[in-house]
């Protein structure tokens, strides 16, 4: 799975607002960062993002990745607006989730990262999501 593809679509869901901005972007950095993407390479996939990989190439630990990372940037900045919600659902639509998933999932992921909740167990129940 490509890290940038996952920046992408990160970044897609922090400009819904219309700004790529503050806390959200802070993550996107810390996340780019931590995977070998310099600062330069993340603001060339604001412009540039690269597209989802096919559902049929993907790990369930990938697509797993995909939403949590996803929706924990939704909640970042304590603001979680309609349109962010609707584009996580589309998102699990496409990695072959229910969109009933982005409910589950956000009731167990916080907003500080440091937080983390017991992922094994929140992905089996993820998993029961799938189409």
């Amino acid at each position: 799975m490509s890290i940038k593809s996952q920046l992408s679509a990160l970044i897609q869901l922090a400009k819904i607002d219309g700004d790529f901005a503050g806390e959200e972007k802070a993550l996107i950095m810390m996340l780019g960062k931590a995977n070998g993407i310099t600062e330069e390479e993340v603001m060339h996939l604001v412009d540039n993002p690269e597209p989802l990989p096919p559902l049929s190439t993907m790990t369930e630990d990938d697509r797993f990745e995909y939403l949590y990372n996803i929706v924990q940037l939704m909640k970042i900045d304590s603001q979680v607006y309609l349109s962010e919600i609707k584009y996580c659902e589309e998102l699990a639509e496409k990695l072959g989730f229910k969109k009933s998933v982005i409910a589950k999932i956000s009731s167990r992921v916080f907003t500080d990262p440091s937080i983390t909740s017991n992922r094994e167990s929140l992905k089996r129940q993820v998993m029961k999501f799938q189409h």
